[in-house]
Protein backbone atom coordinates (compact mmCIF):
# COMPACT_ATOMS: atom_id res chain seq x y z
CA UNK A 1 0.00 0.00 0.00
CA UNK A 2 0.99 3.98 -0.52
CA UNK A 3 -0.64 7.20 -0.62
CA UNK A 4 0.23 9.59 -3.49
CA UNK A 5 -0.54 13.40 -3.42
CA UNK A 6 0.38 16.36 -4.98
CA UNK A 7 0.75 18.14 -1.21
CA UNK A 8 3.33 16.59 0.46
CA UNK A 9 2.30 17.63 3.82
CA UNK A 10 -1.09 15.83 3.21
CA UNK A 11 0.94 12.77 1.56
CA UNK A 12 3.90 12.09 4.68
CA UNK A 13 0.61 13.12 7.46
CA UNK A 14 -1.14 10.49 5.72
CA UNK A 15 1.78 8.00 5.21
CA UNK A 16 2.99 8.48 8.86
CA UNK A 17 -0.79 7.65 9.98
CA UNK A 18 -1.29 4.67 8.39
CA UNK A 19 2.75 3.66 8.27
CA UNK A 20 2.88 3.57 4.64
CA UNK A 21 5.42 4.76 1.99
CA UNK A 22 4.19 8.06 0.30
CA UNK A 23 4.98 9.90 -2.98
CA UNK A 24 3.84 13.16 -5.07
CA UNK A 25 4.51 11.49 -7.78
CA UNK A 26 2.54 8.67 -8.90
CA UNK A 27 4.75 7.83 -11.43
CA UNK A 28 7.26 7.20 -8.99
CA UNK A 29 4.79 5.35 -6.87
CA UNK A 30 3.90 2.97 -9.66
CA UNK A 31 7.27 2.29 -10.46
CA UNK A 32 8.60 1.75 -7.22
CA UNK A 33 5.76 -0.36 -5.59
CA UNK A 34 3.91 -3.57 -6.03
CA UNK A 35 0.45 -1.69 -6.30
CA UNK A 36 -2.21 -3.82 -7.86
CA UNK A 37 -5.11 -1.46 -7.51
CA UNK A 38 -5.01 2.12 -7.23
CA UNK A 39 -7.99 4.79 -6.24
CA UNK A 40 -8.62 7.59 -7.94
CA UNK A 41 -9.75 9.98 -5.55
CA UNK A 42 -8.55 13.50 -7.69
CA UNK A 43 -10.76 16.04 -8.77
CA UNK A 44 -13.66 14.70 -11.05
CA UNK A 45 -12.40 16.44 -14.27
CA UNK A 46 -8.96 14.74 -13.59
CA UNK A 47 -10.37 11.32 -13.46
CA UNK A 48 -10.25 10.57 -16.79
CA UNK A 49 -6.81 11.98 -17.86
CA UNK A 50 -5.45 10.19 -14.36
CA UNK A 51 -7.42 7.19 -15.50
CA UNK A 52 -6.21 6.88 -19.09
CA UNK A 53 -2.67 7.47 -18.20
CA UNK A 54 -2.31 4.55 -15.97
CA UNK A 55 -3.96 2.45 -17.90
CA UNK A 56 -1.72 3.09 -20.65
CA UNK A 57 1.47 3.13 -18.63
CA UNK A 58 0.68 0.70 -15.86
CA UNK A 59 -2.45 -1.34 -16.60
CA UNK A 60 -3.47 -1.27 -12.68
CA UNK A 61 -6.53 -1.71 -11.64
CA UNK A 62 -9.08 1.11 -11.17
CA UNK A 63 -10.87 2.10 -8.04
CA UNK A 64 -12.76 5.70 -9.55
CA UNK A 65 -14.59 7.61 -6.91
CA UNK A 66 -17.93 9.73 -7.82
CA UNK A 67 -19.32 11.09 -10.72
CA UNK A 68 -15.88 8.45 -11.85
CA UNK A 69 -16.18 10.75 -15.09
CA UNK A 70 -18.25 14.13 -16.70
CA UNK A 71 -19.00 12.87 -20.32
CA UNK A 72 -20.18 9.59 -21.28
CA UNK A 73 -17.53 9.05 -23.82
CA UNK A 74 -14.83 9.11 -21.23
CA UNK A 75 -16.78 5.96 -19.43
CA UNK A 76 -16.58 3.82 -22.56
CA UNK A 77 -13.07 5.02 -23.73
CA UNK A 78 -11.97 3.78 -20.10
CA UNK A 79 -13.56 0.67 -20.43
CA UNK A 80 -12.35 -0.02 -24.04
CA UNK A 81 -8.48 0.11 -22.42
CA UNK A 82 -9.38 -1.71 -19.74
CA UNK A 83 -10.88 -4.90 -20.84
CA UNK A 84 -8.20 -4.52 -23.74
CA UNK A 85 -5.43 -4.63 -20.82
CA UNK A 86 -7.71 -7.22 -19.30
CA UNK A 87 -7.85 -4.65 -16.21
CA UNK A 88 -10.80 -4.06 -13.84
CA UNK A 89 -12.51 -0.51 -13.50
CA UNK A 90 -14.63 -0.18 -9.76
CA UNK A 91 -16.69 2.47 -9.94
CA UNK A 92 -17.75 4.25 -6.66
CA UNK A 93 -21.46 4.72 -5.90
CA UNK A 94 -21.40 3.48 -2.44
CA UNK A 95 -25.22 4.69 -1.18
CA UNK A 96 -26.37 1.68 -3.42
CA UNK A 97 -24.70 -0.69 0.14
CA UNK A 98 -26.99 1.21 2.16
CA UNK A 99 -28.97 -1.11 4.33
CA UNK A 100 -31.69 0.84 3.76
CA UNK A 101 -31.52 0.80 -0.04
CA UNK A 102 -30.47 -3.12 -0.15
CA UNK A 103 -33.70 -3.76 1.62
CA UNK A 104 -35.73 -1.92 -0.35
CA UNK A 105 -34.12 -3.10 -3.78
CA UNK A 106 -34.67 -6.21 -2.90
CA UNK A 107 -39.00 -5.50 -1.86
CA UNK A 108 -38.96 -4.35 -5.43
CA UNK A 109 -37.67 -7.29 -7.20
CA UNK A 110 -40.52 -9.41 -5.10
CA UNK A 111 -43.02 -7.20 -5.99
CA UNK A 112 -43.94 -6.19 -2.69
CA UNK A 113 -45.04 -2.57 -3.46
CA UNK A 114 -46.64 -3.43 -6.94
CA UNK A 115 -46.27 -1.40 -10.26
CA UNK A 116 -43.84 1.75 -9.38
CA UNK A 117 -46.24 5.00 -10.28
CA UNK A 118 -44.26 7.84 -8.93
CA UNK A 119 -40.84 8.13 -8.11
CA UNK A 120 -39.97 11.58 -5.62
CA UNK A 121 -36.04 12.57 -5.36
CA UNK A 122 -35.53 15.06 -2.39
CA UNK A 123 -32.29 16.69 -1.10
CA UNK A 124 -31.63 19.45 0.81
CA UNK A 125 -27.40 19.84 1.77
CA UNK A 126 -25.41 22.74 2.43
CA UNK A 127 -22.29 24.30 0.86
CA UNK A 128 -20.88 27.64 1.47
CA UNK A 129 -18.93 29.86 -0.32
CA UNK A 130 -16.38 28.99 1.93
CA UNK A 131 -16.13 25.23 0.70
CA UNK A 132 -15.95 26.12 -2.97
CA UNK A 133 -13.17 28.12 -1.47
CA UNK A 134 -11.27 25.12 -0.51
CA UNK A 135 -9.69 24.60 -4.01
CA UNK A 136 -9.66 26.09 -7.47
CA UNK A 137 -11.17 23.31 -8.97
CA UNK A 138 -14.52 23.18 -6.91
CA UNK A 139 -17.43 25.15 -8.65
CA UNK A 140 -16.28 24.88 -11.97
CA UNK A 141 -17.81 23.20 -15.09
CA UNK A 142 -14.40 21.60 -16.03
CA UNK A 143 -13.32 19.87 -13.04
CA UNK A 144 -16.63 19.38 -10.35
CA UNK A 145 -19.93 19.96 -11.75
CA UNK A 146 -22.72 21.33 -9.60
CA UNK A 147 -25.08 19.95 -7.20
CA UNK A 148 -26.26 17.17 -9.77
CA UNK A 149 -22.52 16.19 -10.64
CA UNK A 150 -21.07 16.68 -6.90
CA UNK A 151 -24.12 15.55 -4.45
CA UNK A 152 -26.49 14.41 -6.45
CA UNK A 153 -25.09 11.74 -8.46
CA UNK A 154 -26.06 9.62 -6.03
CA UNK A 155 -29.30 9.94 -5.71
CA UNK A 156 -29.63 9.55 -9.96
CA UNK A 157 -27.28 6.46 -10.10
CA UNK A 158 -30.23 5.09 -7.36
CA UNK A 159 -32.93 6.16 -9.71
CA UNK A 160 -31.66 3.68 -12.46
CA UNK A 161 -30.75 1.29 -9.94
CA UNK A 162 -34.21 0.98 -8.11
CA UNK A 163 -36.58 1.82 -10.87
CA UNK A 164 -35.00 1.16 -14.10
CA UNK A 165 -34.07 3.46 -16.53
CA UNK A 166 -35.30 7.02 -17.47
CA UNK A 167 -35.93 7.62 -20.55
CA UNK A 168 -36.61 11.58 -20.49
CA UNK A 169 -36.36 14.71 -18.54
CA UNK A 170 -36.87 18.07 -18.18
CA UNK A 171 -34.29 20.70 -15.64
CA UNK A 172 -34.33 23.67 -14.74
CA UNK A 173 -30.66 24.52 -13.18
CA UNK A 174 -30.00 27.86 -10.49
CA UNK A 175 -26.90 29.38 -8.72
CA UNK A 176 -28.89 30.83 -5.30
CA UNK A 177 -26.65 30.84 -2.59
CA UNK A 178 -23.26 31.38 -3.77
CA UNK A 179 -21.01 32.93 -6.45
CA UNK A 180 -20.43 29.87 -8.53
CA UNK A 181 -20.57 29.05 -12.08
CA UNK A 182 -22.24 25.87 -11.40
CA UNK A 183 -25.73 25.55 -10.48
CA UNK A 184 -25.96 25.09 -6.57
CA UNK A 185 -30.03 23.95 -7.17
CA UNK A 186 -31.44 21.69 -9.63
CA UNK A 187 -35.40 20.65 -10.48
CA UNK A 188 -36.63 18.09 -12.71
CA UNK A 189 -39.34 16.27 -14.27
CA UNK A 190 -38.47 12.68 -15.53
CA UNK A 191 -39.84 9.33 -16.90
CA UNK A 192 -39.20 5.82 -16.56
CA UNK A 193 -39.15 3.18 -19.14
CA UNK A 194 -42.02 1.88 -17.53
CA UNK A 195 -43.96 4.68 -17.25
CA UNK A 196 -43.50 5.78 -13.82
CA UNK A 197 -42.69 9.36 -13.30
CA UNK A 198 -40.78 11.29 -10.93
CA UNK A 199 -39.52 14.99 -9.87
CA UNK A 200 -36.33 15.94 -8.21
CA UNK A 201 -35.41 18.72 -5.84
CA UNK A 202 -31.55 19.10 -5.16
CA UNK A 203 -29.91 21.94 -3.91
CA UNK A 204 -27.07 22.74 -1.54
CA UNK A 205 -28.55 26.14 -0.96
CA UNK A 206 -29.65 24.73 2.27
CA UNK A 207 -28.66 26.77 5.79
CA UNK A 208 -26.65 26.06 8.06
CA UNK A 209 -26.49 22.74 7.31
CA UNK A 210 -27.35 19.43 5.75
CA UNK A 211 -31.00 18.48 6.43
CA UNK A 212 -32.16 15.24 4.10
CA UNK A 213 -31.68 12.90 1.30
CA UNK A 214 -34.83 11.11 0.85
CA UNK A 215 -36.33 9.19 -2.31
CA UNK A 216 -40.29 8.06 -2.25
CA UNK A 217 -41.26 5.39 -4.40
CA UNK A 218 -45.44 4.83 -4.67
CA UNK A 219 -46.50 1.15 -6.16
CA UNK A 220 -50.02 0.03 -6.38
CA UNK A 221 -49.47 -2.13 -3.66
CA UNK A 222 -47.90 0.89 -0.88
CA UNK A 223 -45.55 3.21 -0.81
CA UNK A 224 -41.60 3.38 0.38
CA UNK A 225 -40.17 6.70 1.91
CA UNK A 226 -35.99 6.30 2.24
CA UNK A 227 -34.64 9.34 4.42
CA UNK A 228 -32.07 10.69 6.61
CA UNK A 229 -29.22 12.57 6.18
CA UNK A 230 -28.32 10.77 3.29
CA UNK A 231 -30.85 8.08 2.45
CA UNK A 232 -30.16 5.65 5.30
CA UNK A 233 -33.19 5.62 6.72
CA UNK A 234 -36.18 3.76 6.39
CA UNK A 235 -38.72 6.08 7.37
CA UNK A 236 -42.07 4.58 5.75
CA UNK A 237 -42.57 1.14 4.23
CA UNK A 238 -46.72 0.77 4.17
CA UNK A 239 -46.76 -2.70 3.31
CA UNK A 240 -44.69 -3.92 6.47
CA UNK A 241 -43.62 -0.44 8.80
CA UNK A 242 -42.26 -3.62 10.93
CA UNK A 243 -38.93 -3.49 8.95
CA UNK A 244 -37.97 0.22 9.13
CA UNK A 245 -36.00 -0.10 11.92
CA UNK A 246 -34.17 -2.87 11.11
CA UNK A 247 -33.07 -1.76 7.94
CA UNK A 248 -32.16 1.94 9.14
CA UNK A 249 -28.57 3.28 10.19
CA UNK A 250 -27.56 5.95 12.22
CA UNK A 251 -24.80 7.97 10.76
CA UNK A 252 -22.20 10.65 11.13
CA UNK A 253 -22.41 12.30 8.07
CA UNK A 254 -23.54 12.09 4.48
CA UNK A 255 -20.80 9.38 3.57
CA UNK A 256 -22.82 7.19 5.59
CA UNK A 257 -21.05 3.08 5.84
CA UNK A 258 -21.54 2.29 1.94
CA UNK A 259 -17.89 2.35 1.38
CA UNK A 260 -17.14 -0.80 3.78
CA UNK A 261 -19.59 -3.20 1.48
CA UNK A 262 -18.52 -1.31 -1.85
CA UNK A 263 -14.43 -2.29 -0.94
CA UNK A 264 -15.62 -5.62 0.43
CA UNK A 265 -17.49 -6.69 -2.83
CA UNK A 266 -14.15 -5.02 -4.58
CA UNK A 267 -11.90 -7.27 -2.74
CA UNK A 268 -14.06 -10.70 -3.76
CA UNK A 269 -13.90 -9.09 -7.24
CA UNK A 270 -9.99 -9.31 -6.90
CA UNK A 271 -9.18 -12.21 -4.85
CA UNK A 272 -12.23 -14.62 -5.63
CA UNK A 273 -12.41 -13.39 -9.43
CA UNK A 274 -16.50 -12.76 -8.30
CA UNK A 275 -18.33 -10.30 -11.01
CA UNK A 276 -18.68 -6.45 -9.61
CA UNK A 277 -22.26 -6.02 -9.36
CA UNK A 278 -21.71 -2.28 -10.89
CA UNK A 279 -21.13 -2.80 -14.74
CA UNK A 280 -19.50 -0.69 -17.28
CA UNK A 281 -22.99 -0.07 -18.92
CA UNK A 282 -24.18 0.91 -15.14
CA UNK A 283 -21.75 3.71 -14.66
CA UNK A 284 -22.74 4.91 -18.50
CA UNK A 285 -26.06 5.01 -18.34
CA UNK A 286 -25.94 6.83 -14.79
CA UNK A 287 -22.96 9.44 -16.37
CA UNK A 288 -25.61 9.70 -19.64
CA UNK A 289 -28.47 10.36 -17.04
CA UNK A 290 -26.56 13.51 -15.16
CA UNK A 291 -25.64 14.45 -18.95
CA UNK A 292 -29.47 14.71 -19.91
CA UNK A 293 -30.51 17.31 -16.87
CA UNK A 294 -27.76 19.42 -17.78
CA UNK A 295 -28.37 19.28 -21.23
CA UNK A 296 -32.13 19.60 -20.78
CA UNK A 297 -31.28 23.26 -19.06
CA UNK A 298 -28.82 24.22 -21.78
CA UNK A 299 -31.39 23.70 -24.52
CA UNK A 300 -34.26 24.39 -22.58
CA UNK A 301 -36.76 22.32 -23.76
CA UNK A 302 -37.51 18.24 -22.42
CA UNK A 303 -34.76 15.66 -23.68
CA UNK A 304 -35.47 12.29 -24.79
CA UNK A 305 -32.13 10.37 -23.36
CA UNK A 306 -30.06 9.14 -26.19
CA UNK A 307 -26.57 7.54 -26.32
CA UNK A 308 -25.10 10.17 -27.76
CA UNK A 309 -26.09 13.13 -25.36
CA UNK A 310 -23.63 15.17 -23.94
CA UNK A 311 -23.84 18.49 -21.84
CA UNK A 312 -21.54 21.35 -23.49
CA UNK A 313 -20.89 23.16 -20.41
CA UNK A 314 -20.03 20.04 -17.91
CA UNK A 315 -16.18 18.79 -18.01
CA UNK A 316 -15.51 21.45 -21.12
CA UNK A 317 -11.47 21.76 -21.29
CA UNK A 318 -9.39 24.33 -18.78
CA UNK A 319 -5.90 23.63 -19.28
CA UNK A 320 -5.17 26.52 -16.49
CA UNK A 321 -7.15 24.04 -14.14
CA UNK A 322 -5.88 20.51 -15.33
CA UNK A 323 -2.24 21.82 -15.29
CA UNK A 324 -2.25 22.33 -11.16
CA UNK A 325 -3.42 18.61 -10.64
CA UNK A 326 -0.80 16.97 -13.03
CA UNK A 327 2.42 15.32 -11.51
CA UNK A 328 5.00 18.18 -11.36
CA UNK A 329 8.21 17.18 -13.37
Amino acid sequence: MAICDLDKEKAYSFGKKYKVPFYTNYNQMLIQKKIDIVAIMTPSGSHYEHCKDILLKYKKNLIIEKPTFLKPFQVKEIYRIANKNKNKIFPVFQNRFNKSIQKIKNEINKNKIGKINIVNIRVRWCRTQKYYELSPWRGTFSHDGGVLTNQGIHHIDLLRYLIGEVTEVYSKMETLGVNVEVEDTALALFKFKNNAVGSMEITTSARPRDFEASISILGSKGMVQIGGLAVNEIQIYSPDQKICSKYSEKIPDAYGFGHFELYNQIYLSIIKSRSFIITGEDCFKTILLLNAFYVSNEKKKNIVIKNNLESKKLGRKNEEISKLYRNQK
